[in-house]
């Protein structure tokens, strides 16, 4: 994928130390003040997503924003029910300013907390 940038993601649940399999993502691209969704994925056994989430011929500069459905996964795998729940839907918004780079954005989650950065 070398003729253009894309967008990936990897989802590592930090707290039983694994990849987050099975957890539901949105893509979406911010216009003006107007998010508009661009993709529905969900993380395979790997923690990964089958294909970039934004692939090349869709890729260009702008304002994103991944919206991670962490709620459903932690009350499926942490025992958690929905009135336990710290973290529900959680949202990373970041600009894209090379079209022709690869964006990772990875995210490492636990049941009360989460960080992300830019990967490679």
């Amino acid at each position: 994928m070398s003729d253009g940038g894309y967008l990936t993601t990897h989802v590592l649940d930090t707290a039983r130390g694994c990849p987050a399999a099975g957890l539901s993502i949105d893509l979406f691209r911010i216009e003006g003040d107007t998010p508009v969704h661009m993709a529905s994925v969900s993380t395979n056994d790997d923690g990964r997503t089958d294909a970039p989430i934004l692939p090349v011929e869709a890729f260009r500069p702008g304002t994103y924003e991944l919206v991670f459905h962490a709620g459903d996964y932690l009350t499926r795998t942490a025992g958690l029910s929905a009135e336990e729940l710290f973290l529900d839907h959680v949202p990373l918004r970041f600009n894209v300013t090379d079209a022709g780079a690869h964006y990772h954005v990875p995210l490492l989650l636990s049941p009360f907390g989460y960080s992300t950065y830019r990967g490679s």
